[in-house]
Protein backbone atom coordinates (compact mmCIF):
# COMPACT_ATOMS: atom_id res chain seq x y z
CA UNK A 1 0.00 0.00 0.00
CA UNK A 2 0.96 3.67 -0.67
CA UNK A 3 1.88 5.95 2.19
CA UNK A 4 1.02 9.89 1.67
CA UNK A 5 2.78 11.13 4.70
CA UNK A 6 2.89 14.86 5.43
CA UNK A 7 5.44 16.97 7.54
CA UNK A 8 5.86 20.20 8.56
CA UNK A 9 8.20 21.91 10.26
CA UNK A 10 7.71 25.79 12.06
CA UNK A 11 9.92 27.91 12.49
CA UNK A 12 10.92 27.16 16.45
CA UNK A 13 12.06 23.84 14.31
CA UNK A 14 8.96 21.91 16.02
CA UNK A 15 7.73 19.13 14.17
CA UNK A 16 4.36 18.05 14.65
CA UNK A 17 3.04 14.74 12.36
CA UNK A 18 1.07 14.26 9.89
CA UNK A 19 -2.16 12.12 8.39
CA UNK A 20 -1.67 8.87 6.53
CA UNK A 21 -4.16 7.68 3.97
CA UNK A 22 -3.67 4.53 1.47
CA UNK A 23 -4.11 3.77 -2.09
CA UNK A 24 -4.06 0.49 -3.71
CA UNK A 25 -0.70 0.23 -5.68
CA UNK A 26 -2.78 -0.94 -9.12
CA UNK A 27 -3.72 2.79 -9.13
CA UNK A 28 -0.31 3.90 -9.30
CA UNK A 29 2.55 2.56 -12.19
CA UNK A 30 5.28 4.44 -9.82
CA UNK A 31 5.79 6.41 -6.94
CA UNK A 32 8.30 8.93 -5.97
CA UNK A 33 8.60 11.28 -2.72
CA UNK A 34 7.89 14.91 -3.95
CA UNK A 35 8.92 18.31 -2.50
CA UNK A 36 6.19 21.26 -2.75
CA UNK A 37 6.91 24.56 -1.55
CA UNK A 38 4.34 26.18 0.80
CA UNK A 39 4.37 29.84 1.09
CA UNK A 40 5.90 31.30 3.71
CA UNK A 41 7.73 34.74 4.64
CA UNK A 42 9.67 32.88 7.59
CA UNK A 43 13.18 31.51 7.29
CA UNK A 44 11.95 28.06 7.59
CA UNK A 45 11.81 25.67 4.62
CA UNK A 46 8.10 24.39 4.57
CA UNK A 47 7.63 21.10 2.19
CA UNK A 48 5.19 18.74 1.92
CA UNK A 49 6.12 15.68 1.32
CA UNK A 50 3.64 13.54 -1.14
CA UNK A 51 3.95 10.28 -3.15
CA UNK A 52 2.38 11.06 -6.57
CA UNK A 53 2.51 9.28 -9.88
CA UNK A 54 6.00 9.78 -11.93
CA UNK A 55 4.06 9.64 -15.08
CA UNK A 56 3.15 13.00 -15.11
CA UNK A 57 5.57 14.46 -13.23
CA UNK A 58 9.29 16.26 -14.24
CA UNK A 59 11.17 15.80 -10.89
CA UNK A 60 10.58 12.61 -10.49
CA UNK A 61 11.65 11.98 -13.85
CA UNK A 62 14.29 14.01 -13.25
CA UNK A 63 15.16 11.71 -10.00
CA UNK A 64 15.51 9.17 -12.12
CA UNK A 65 17.89 10.25 -14.52
CA UNK A 66 20.20 11.94 -12.38
CA UNK A 67 22.07 8.63 -10.27
CA UNK A 68 23.04 7.49 -14.57
CA UNK A 69 24.12 10.38 -15.02
CA UNK A 70 25.99 11.48 -12.07
CA UNK A 71 27.77 7.65 -12.56
CA UNK A 72 28.30 8.61 -16.25
CA UNK A 73 29.85 12.34 -14.73
CA UNK A 74 32.73 10.10 -12.68
CA UNK A 75 33.23 7.58 -15.59
CA UNK A 76 34.25 10.53 -18.08
CA UNK A 77 36.49 12.00 -15.44
CA UNK A 78 38.15 8.74 -14.55
CA UNK A 79 38.89 7.33 -18.15
CA UNK A 80 39.37 11.09 -20.10
CA UNK A 81 40.17 13.46 -17.73
CA UNK A 82 43.35 14.20 -19.40
CA UNK A 83 42.54 13.96 -22.87
CA UNK A 84 43.50 17.10 -24.22
CA UNK A 85 40.73 19.06 -26.13
CA UNK A 86 42.82 21.79 -27.93
CA UNK A 87 45.23 24.04 -27.51
CA UNK A 88 45.05 27.63 -26.33
CA UNK A 89 46.26 30.44 -28.72
CA UNK A 90 47.10 34.23 -28.03
CA UNK A 91 44.24 34.99 -29.84
CA UNK A 92 41.74 33.02 -28.29
CA UNK A 93 42.56 34.98 -24.91
CA UNK A 94 42.71 38.40 -26.45
CA UNK A 95 39.47 37.39 -28.36
CA UNK A 96 37.04 36.75 -26.03
CA UNK A 97 37.51 33.00 -25.95
CA UNK A 98 36.58 32.39 -29.15
CA UNK A 99 37.03 29.17 -30.53
CA UNK A 100 38.19 27.61 -26.58
CA UNK A 101 36.05 24.35 -25.38
CA UNK A 102 36.05 24.96 -21.73
CA UNK A 103 32.51 24.49 -20.06
CA UNK A 104 29.83 21.78 -19.61
CA UNK A 105 26.35 22.72 -20.70
CA UNK A 106 24.09 19.48 -21.20
CA UNK A 107 20.97 21.18 -22.54
CA UNK A 108 21.95 22.29 -25.68
CA UNK A 109 24.83 22.08 -28.39
CA UNK A 110 25.43 24.79 -30.86
CA UNK A 111 26.85 24.16 -34.29
CA UNK A 112 28.55 26.18 -36.13
CA UNK A 113 26.54 25.29 -39.54
CA UNK A 114 23.61 23.39 -38.46
CA UNK A 115 23.00 25.66 -35.96
CA UNK A 116 21.50 24.91 -31.91
CA UNK A 117 19.95 21.49 -30.84
CA UNK A 118 18.21 21.10 -27.89
CA UNK A 119 19.17 17.75 -26.64
CA UNK A 120 19.83 16.71 -29.75
CA UNK A 121 16.83 17.87 -31.53
CA UNK A 122 16.94 21.19 -34.03
CA UNK A 123 14.24 23.55 -34.25
CA UNK A 124 12.63 22.21 -36.97
CA UNK A 125 12.76 19.14 -35.35
CA UNK A 126 11.41 20.17 -31.79
CA UNK A 127 7.95 21.82 -34.13
CA UNK A 128 7.64 18.72 -35.20
CA UNK A 129 8.07 16.54 -32.09
CA UNK A 130 7.15 18.94 -29.51
CA UNK A 131 3.51 18.76 -28.52
CA UNK A 132 1.38 21.96 -29.07
CA UNK A 133 -1.68 23.71 -27.85
CA UNK A 134 -3.06 22.83 -31.43
CA UNK A 135 -2.59 20.31 -34.19
CA UNK A 136 0.11 21.63 -36.33
CA UNK A 137 0.92 24.54 -34.21
CA UNK A 138 4.03 25.92 -32.63
CA UNK A 139 5.79 23.96 -29.91
CA UNK A 140 4.51 24.78 -26.15
CA UNK A 141 7.59 26.29 -23.71
CA UNK A 142 6.40 23.74 -21.25
CA UNK A 143 7.43 20.97 -23.77
CA UNK A 144 10.80 22.52 -24.36
CA UNK A 145 11.87 22.73 -20.42
CA UNK A 146 10.45 18.85 -20.15
CA UNK A 147 12.84 18.16 -23.11
CA UNK A 148 16.08 20.38 -21.90
CA UNK A 149 15.87 18.70 -18.26
CA UNK A 150 15.46 15.15 -19.10
CA UNK A 151 16.29 14.41 -22.67
CA UNK A 152 13.44 13.33 -23.63
CA UNK A 153 10.09 14.33 -25.56
CA UNK A 154 7.44 14.68 -23.65
CA UNK A 155 3.60 13.81 -24.48
CA UNK A 156 0.78 15.85 -24.18
CA UNK A 157 -0.06 15.11 -21.23
CA UNK A 158 2.75 15.40 -19.63
CA UNK A 159 3.01 19.00 -20.93
CA UNK A 160 -0.46 20.12 -19.88
CA UNK A 161 0.42 18.74 -16.17
CA UNK A 162 3.89 20.96 -16.36
CA UNK A 163 1.43 24.05 -17.21
CA UNK A 164 -0.60 23.46 -13.91
CA UNK A 165 2.48 23.15 -12.13
CA UNK A 166 3.58 26.48 -13.76
CA UNK A 167 0.50 28.16 -12.98
CA UNK A 168 0.17 26.95 -9.65
CA UNK A 169 3.66 28.55 -9.10
CA UNK A 170 3.35 31.93 -10.72
CA UNK A 171 2.01 33.91 -7.31
CA UNK A 172 3.96 36.71 -6.91
CA UNK A 173 4.30 38.65 -3.02
CA UNK A 174 3.37 42.15 -2.97
CA UNK A 175 6.51 43.12 -2.58
CA UNK A 176 7.89 42.65 -5.64
CA UNK A 177 5.79 45.46 -7.25
CA UNK A 178 6.47 47.88 -5.08
CA UNK A 179 10.18 47.28 -5.45
CA UNK A 180 9.69 47.91 -8.94
CA UNK A 181 7.52 50.42 -8.36
CA UNK A 182 10.39 52.39 -6.68
CA UNK A 183 12.23 52.78 -9.70
CA UNK A 184 11.15 55.64 -12.18
CA UNK A 185 8.87 54.60 -15.08
CA UNK A 186 11.05 55.56 -17.14
CA UNK A 187 14.23 53.01 -15.98
CA UNK A 188 14.76 50.63 -18.99
CA UNK A 189 12.55 47.42 -18.69
CA UNK A 190 15.78 45.67 -18.09
CA UNK A 191 16.84 47.77 -15.02
CA UNK A 192 12.86 47.08 -13.70
CA UNK A 193 12.88 43.97 -14.98
CA UNK A 194 15.72 42.71 -12.51
CA UNK A 195 15.17 44.67 -10.07
CA UNK A 196 11.87 41.72 -10.21
CA UNK A 197 13.52 39.10 -9.87
CA UNK A 198 15.88 39.90 -7.19
CA UNK A 199 12.73 40.87 -5.26
CA UNK A 200 11.79 37.12 -5.84
CA UNK A 201 14.86 35.78 -4.19
CA UNK A 202 13.65 36.49 -0.56
CA UNK A 203 11.41 33.38 -1.09
CA UNK A 204 14.56 31.19 -2.31
CA UNK A 205 14.03 27.67 -1.03
CA UNK A 206 17.87 27.02 -1.52
CA UNK A 207 19.13 29.62 0.12
CA UNK A 208 17.02 28.50 3.36
CA UNK A 209 18.23 24.92 2.71
CA UNK A 210 21.05 25.92 2.68
CA UNK A 211 21.50 28.06 5.79
CA UNK A 212 19.72 24.94 7.28
CA UNK A 213 22.64 22.57 6.08
CA UNK A 214 20.97 20.81 3.28
CA UNK A 215 23.83 18.05 1.96
CA UNK A 216 25.52 18.81 -0.66
CA UNK A 217 24.03 15.80 -2.77
CA UNK A 218 20.71 17.27 -2.27
CA UNK A 219 21.70 20.93 -3.66
CA UNK A 220 19.75 20.20 -6.98
CA UNK A 221 16.50 19.35 -4.91
CA UNK A 222 15.74 23.24 -3.90
CA UNK A 223 17.38 24.38 -7.08
CA UNK A 224 14.65 22.30 -8.50
CA UNK A 225 12.03 24.23 -6.31
CA UNK A 226 13.84 27.93 -7.06
CA UNK A 227 14.20 27.32 -10.77
CA UNK A 228 10.51 26.01 -11.75
CA UNK A 229 9.23 28.70 -9.23
CA UNK A 230 11.70 31.13 -11.01
CA UNK A 231 10.47 30.42 -14.61
CA UNK A 232 6.47 29.86 -13.60
CA UNK A 233 6.89 33.79 -11.99
CA UNK A 234 8.57 35.87 -14.93
CA UNK A 235 5.79 36.26 -16.83
CA UNK A 236 4.06 38.14 -14.88
CA UNK A 237 6.75 40.00 -13.47
CA UNK A 238 7.58 41.14 -17.05
CA UNK A 239 3.91 41.58 -18.08
CA UNK A 240 3.62 44.52 -14.85
CA UNK A 241 6.96 46.05 -16.30
CA UNK A 242 5.11 46.61 -19.76
CA UNK A 243 1.73 47.47 -18.87
CA UNK A 244 4.03 49.78 -15.84
CA UNK A 245 5.72 51.47 -18.57
CA UNK A 246 3.55 51.13 -21.80
CA UNK A 247 -0.62 50.74 -20.54
CA UNK A 248 -0.47 53.08 -17.81
CA UNK A 249 -0.11 50.33 -15.04
CA UNK A 250 -3.08 48.50 -15.93
CA UNK A 251 -1.92 45.46 -15.08
CA UNK A 252 -3.82 42.12 -16.84
CA UNK A 253 -3.89 38.99 -14.09
CA UNK A 254 -3.28 35.66 -15.14
CA UNK A 255 -5.74 33.11 -16.99
CA UNK A 256 -5.66 29.90 -15.51
CA UNK A 257 -6.93 28.11 -18.80
CA UNK A 258 -3.62 29.21 -21.25
CA UNK A 259 -0.50 27.42 -21.35
CA UNK A 260 2.78 29.24 -20.38
CA UNK A 261 3.27 31.57 -23.91
CA UNK A 262 -0.18 32.70 -24.31
CA UNK A 263 -0.74 33.47 -20.67
CA UNK A 264 2.72 35.74 -21.30
CA UNK A 265 0.66 37.33 -24.36
CA UNK A 266 -2.37 37.76 -22.52
CA UNK A 267 -0.76 39.09 -19.35
CA UNK A 268 0.87 41.56 -21.70
CA UNK A 269 -2.49 42.84 -23.28
CA UNK A 270 -2.26 40.45 -26.87
CA UNK A 271 -5.06 37.91 -27.05
CA UNK A 272 -5.29 36.95 -30.46
CA UNK A 273 -4.36 33.46 -31.36
CA UNK A 274 -1.75 34.23 -34.11
CA UNK A 275 -0.11 36.24 -31.03
CA UNK A 276 -0.46 33.47 -28.52
CA UNK A 277 1.07 31.09 -31.29
CA UNK A 278 3.79 33.96 -32.02
CA UNK A 279 4.73 33.90 -27.56
CA UNK A 280 4.73 30.33 -28.04
CA UNK A 281 7.67 30.08 -30.15
CA UNK A 282 8.99 32.95 -29.94
CA UNK A 283 10.13 31.72 -25.80
CA UNK A 284 10.55 28.50 -27.21
CA UNK A 285 13.38 29.24 -29.64
CA UNK A 286 14.98 32.02 -28.00
CA UNK A 287 15.34 29.95 -24.24
CA UNK A 288 18.86 28.18 -25.03
CA UNK A 289 21.63 28.52 -27.22
CA UNK A 290 24.48 26.38 -25.06
CA UNK A 291 26.79 28.06 -22.42
CA UNK A 292 29.48 30.38 -23.75
CA UNK A 293 27.10 33.28 -24.39
CA UNK A 294 27.38 36.13 -22.09
CA UNK A 295 24.01 35.31 -20.04
CA UNK A 296 24.33 31.55 -19.65
CA UNK A 297 27.81 31.80 -19.03
CA UNK A 298 26.58 34.57 -16.39
CA UNK A 299 24.21 32.42 -15.30
CA UNK A 300 26.59 28.99 -14.73
CA UNK A 301 29.42 31.66 -13.22
CA UNK A 302 27.62 32.90 -10.32
CA UNK A 303 25.75 29.88 -9.88
CA UNK A 304 28.76 28.17 -9.59
CA UNK A 305 29.66 29.72 -6.24
CA UNK A 306 26.04 28.15 -5.04
CA UNK A 307 24.31 31.37 -5.55
CA UNK A 308 21.10 30.78 -6.00
CA UNK A 309 18.49 30.36 -8.68
CA UNK A 310 16.87 33.97 -8.37
CA UNK A 311 20.75 35.75 -7.57
CA UNK A 312 22.37 33.49 -10.57
CA UNK A 313 19.74 34.67 -13.40
CA UNK A 314 19.82 38.11 -12.47
CA UNK A 315 22.97 37.97 -12.65
CA UNK A 316 22.41 36.56 -16.44
CA UNK A 317 19.63 38.74 -17.00
CA UNK A 318 22.26 42.15 -16.70
CA UNK A 319 24.79 40.16 -18.89
CA UNK A 320 21.99 39.90 -21.16
CA UNK A 321 20.84 43.73 -21.27
CA UNK A 322 24.27 44.33 -23.10
CA UNK A 323 23.75 45.78 -26.65
CA UNK A 324 26.31 43.34 -27.98
CA UNK A 325 23.89 40.29 -26.35
CA UNK A 326 20.37 40.63 -25.84
CA UNK A 327 19.67 44.15 -26.44
CA UNK A 328 20.29 43.48 -30.14
CA UNK A 329 16.88 42.77 -30.75
CA UNK A 330 15.91 46.08 -30.44
CA UNK A 331 18.61 47.55 -32.48
CA UNK A 332 17.21 45.67 -35.12
CA UNK A 333 13.72 47.05 -35.34
CA UNK A 334 14.87 50.80 -34.87
CA UNK A 335 17.36 50.53 -37.68
CA UNK A 336 14.96 48.64 -40.05
CA UNK A 337 12.49 52.15 -38.34
CA UNK A 338 15.02 54.21 -39.85
CA UNK A 339 15.31 52.76 -43.17
CA UNK A 340 11.44 53.21 -43.25
CA UNK A 341 11.63 56.84 -42.34
CA UNK A 342 14.40 58.22 -44.65
CA UNK A 343 13.50 56.00 -47.56
CA UNK A 344 10.24 54.85 -47.20
CA UNK A 345 8.54 51.61 -46.93
CA UNK A 346 8.59 50.36 -51.03
CA UNK A 347 12.40 50.87 -50.95
CA UNK A 348 13.92 49.15 -53.89
CA UNK A 349 17.07 46.64 -53.12
CA UNK A 350 19.47 49.56 -54.81
CA UNK A 351 18.52 52.08 -52.35
CA UNK A 352 18.48 49.78 -49.67
CA UNK A 353 22.32 48.64 -50.76
CA UNK A 354 23.09 52.54 -50.35
CA UNK A 355 21.78 52.50 -46.93
CA UNK A 356 23.13 49.55 -45.70
CA UNK A 357 26.78 50.92 -47.43
CA UNK A 358 25.58 54.55 -45.64
CA UNK A 359 25.58 52.49 -42.20
CA UNK A 360 28.70 50.62 -42.70
CA UNK A 361 30.70 53.38 -43.60
CA UNK A 362 29.51 55.68 -40.43
CA UNK A 363 31.26 53.51 -38.28
CA UNK A 364 28.45 51.47 -37.06
CA UNK A 365 26.90 47.76 -37.52
CA UNK A 366 24.13 46.62 -39.37
CA UNK A 367 21.76 45.27 -36.69
CA UNK A 368 20.64 41.07 -36.73
CA UNK A 369 23.71 40.05 -39.30
CA UNK A 370 26.24 37.99 -37.92
CA UNK A 371 26.96 35.59 -35.05
CA UNK A 372 30.20 34.67 -33.04
CA UNK A 373 29.80 30.68 -33.33
CA UNK A 374 27.26 30.68 -36.51
CA UNK A 375 28.79 30.53 -40.26
CA UNK A 376 25.67 30.16 -42.06
CA UNK A 377 21.78 31.68 -41.64
CA UNK A 378 20.10 31.27 -37.92
CA UNK A 379 17.73 28.29 -37.88
CA UNK A 380 16.08 30.81 -35.47
CA UNK A 381 15.50 33.22 -38.26
CA UNK A 382 14.25 30.57 -40.47
CA UNK A 383 11.97 29.65 -38.23
CA UNK A 384 10.64 33.07 -37.69
CA UNK A 385 10.65 33.75 -41.56
CA UNK A 386 8.18 30.71 -41.97
CA UNK A 387 5.79 32.27 -39.64
CA UNK A 388 5.75 35.47 -41.33
CA UNK A 389 5.45 33.81 -44.52
CA UNK A 390 1.98 32.18 -42.85
CA UNK A 391 0.53 34.74 -41.34
CA UNK A 392 2.17 37.86 -42.60
CA UNK A 393 3.56 37.48 -45.99
CA UNK A 394 2.14 40.73 -47.21
CA UNK A 395 3.38 43.27 -44.44
CA UNK A 396 5.71 46.15 -45.37
CA UNK A 397 8.58 45.25 -42.60
CA UNK A 398 8.27 41.75 -43.22
CA UNK A 399 9.30 42.12 -46.76
CA UNK A 400 11.99 44.92 -46.36
CA UNK A 401 13.43 42.02 -43.69
CA UNK A 402 13.29 39.65 -46.96
CA UNK A 403 14.82 42.31 -49.17
CA UNK A 404 17.25 42.54 -45.99
CA UNK A 405 18.25 38.94 -46.30
CA UNK A 406 19.27 39.22 -49.65
CA UNK A 407 21.35 42.47 -49.68
CA UNK A 408 23.07 42.29 -46.53
CA UNK A 409 25.02 39.32 -47.34
CA UNK A 410 26.83 39.95 -50.24
CA UNK A 411 27.82 43.64 -49.25
CA UNK A 412 29.57 41.97 -45.36
CA UNK A 413 30.91 39.26 -47.44
CA UNK A 414 32.44 42.17 -49.56
CA UNK A 415 33.41 43.79 -46.64
CA UNK A 416 36.09 40.72 -45.89
CA UNK A 417 35.98 41.44 -41.76
CA UNK A 418 33.13 39.22 -41.26
CA UNK A 419 33.09 35.52 -40.83
CA UNK A 420 29.36 34.86 -40.59
CA UNK A 421 27.81 37.88 -43.24
CA UNK A 422 23.74 35.83 -42.53
CA UNK A 423 21.26 36.84 -40.21
CA UNK A 424 20.77 36.02 -36.47
CA UNK A 425 17.89 35.68 -34.38
CA UNK A 426 17.52 39.41 -33.91
CA UNK A 427 17.30 40.32 -37.57
CA UNK A 428 13.65 38.83 -37.49
CA UNK A 429 12.08 39.15 -34.08
CA UNK A 430 10.85 42.63 -33.54
CA UNK A 431 9.24 42.85 -37.08
CA UNK A 432 6.91 40.02 -36.05
CA UNK A 433 6.23 41.66 -32.49
CA UNK A 434 5.65 44.74 -33.96
CA UNK A 435 2.77 43.38 -36.41
CA UNK A 436 1.26 42.05 -33.35
CA UNK A 437 1.32 45.35 -31.60
CA UNK A 438 4.08 45.47 -29.63
CA UNK A 439 5.98 47.49 -30.83
CA UNK A 440 7.86 49.54 -27.58
CA UNK A 441 11.33 47.81 -28.87
CA UNK A 442 12.98 48.88 -25.92
CA UNK A 443 11.40 46.21 -24.32
CA UNK A 444 12.03 43.63 -26.17
CA UNK A 445 15.13 42.22 -24.15
CA UNK A 446 12.44 41.29 -21.52
CA UNK A 447 11.12 38.82 -23.72
CA UNK A 448 14.39 37.23 -24.48
CA UNK A 449 15.01 37.29 -20.60
CA UNK A 450 11.74 35.35 -19.86
CA UNK A 451 12.53 33.13 -22.68
CA UNK A 452 16.19 32.30 -21.56
CA UNK A 453 15.43 31.83 -17.78
CA UNK A 454 14.18 27.83 -19.43
CA UNK A 455 17.37 27.20 -20.79
CA UNK A 456 19.32 28.79 -17.93
CA UNK A 457 17.61 27.51 -14.81
CA UNK A 458 17.71 23.89 -16.71
CA UNK A 459 21.42 24.05 -16.36
CA UNK A 460 21.62 24.70 -13.57
CA UNK A 461 19.36 21.74 -11.66
CA UNK A 462 22.31 19.93 -13.69
CA UNK A 463 25.09 21.67 -12.22
CA UNK A 464 23.94 21.15 -8.82
CA UNK A 465 23.00 17.33 -10.04
CA UNK A 466 26.24 16.58 -11.00
CA UNK A 467 28.14 18.33 -8.26
CA UNK A 468 29.61 21.03 -10.70
CA UNK A 469 32.70 23.16 -9.11
CA UNK A 470 33.09 26.91 -8.78
CA UNK A 471 34.49 28.22 -11.86
CA UNK A 472 37.71 30.13 -11.75
CA UNK A 473 40.01 29.77 -14.74
CA UNK A 474 43.33 31.76 -14.92
CA UNK A 475 44.60 35.24 -16.31
CA UNK A 476 47.17 36.48 -16.77
CA UNK A 477 48.83 40.23 -17.72
CA UNK A 478 50.33 41.50 -21.02
CA UNK A 479 53.53 41.38 -19.91
CA UNK A 480 53.18 37.65 -18.69
CA UNK A 481 51.89 36.51 -22.38
CA UNK A 482 55.01 38.37 -23.93
CA UNK A 483 57.63 36.67 -21.71
CA UNK A 484 55.51 33.51 -22.46
CA UNK A 485 55.73 33.54 -25.84
CA UNK A 486 59.62 34.70 -26.23
CA UNK A 487 60.36 31.54 -24.47
CA UNK A 488 58.41 29.88 -26.70
CA UNK A 489 60.12 31.71 -29.87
Amino acid sequence: MAKLHVKEENSCGVCFSTMVFYRSVSLLSKLRNRVVKQPSLTNSVRWLQIQTSSDLDLHSQLKELIPEQQERLKKIKSEYGKVQLGNITVDMVLGGMRGMTGLLWETSLLDPDEGIRFRGHSIPECQKLLPAAKPGGEPLPEGLLWLLLTGKVPTKEQVDALSKELRDRATIPDYVYKAIDALPVTAHPMTQFTTGVMALQVRSEFQKAYEKGIHKSKYWEPTYEDSLSLIAQLPAVAAYVYRRMYKNGESIPMDDSLDYGANFAHMLGFDSPEMQELMRLYVTIHSDHEGGNVSAHTGHLVASALSDPYLSFAAALNGLAGPLHGLANQEVLLWIKSVVDECGENISKDQLKDYVWKTLNSGKVVPGFGHGVLRKTDPRYMCQREFALKHLPNDPLFQLVSKLYDVVPPILTELGKVKNPWPNVDAHSGVLLNYYGLTEARYYTVLFGVSRSIGICSQLIWDRALGLPLERPKSVTMEWLENHCKKSA
